[in-house]
């Protein structure tokens, strides 16, 4: 069984889509989906801000079950809530590469 992190930073949909390609290409059976950034509430008075967030999970989390058919759960936040949780595998976006 492959226990595979995905990390997903920024509102990049090119970036996005670079990293589910990448999960495909593993073939993962369990994926844990990251989502990362200094304003990760999903609830409280930044609605918008949380319907995008719950909007962008669920999009991802619809993605990567259809394309590699792993079990995927998903979180909205930052690293500490992972503190135990052991990976095979941790993909995010690649940092950019200077010219």
């Amino acid at each position: 069984m492959s226990d595979l992190l995905a990390v997903f930073e920024s509102d990049d949909i090119a970036a996005d889509i670079e990293i589910l390609d990448r999960i495909a290409a593993y073939h993962p059976d369990r994926v844990t989906i990251l989502v990362t950034g200094d304003d990760h509430v999903l609830t409280g008075d930044g609605w918008d801000r949380s319907d995008a967030l719950r909007d962008r999970l669920a999009v991802l989390l619809a993605a990567i079950e259809r394309r590699t058919g792993a079990t995927v759960v998903g979180l909205v936040g930052d690293r500490a809530q992972l503190d135990g949780w052991r990976f095979d595998r941790e993909l995010g976006a690649r940092p950019p590469v200077a010219a």
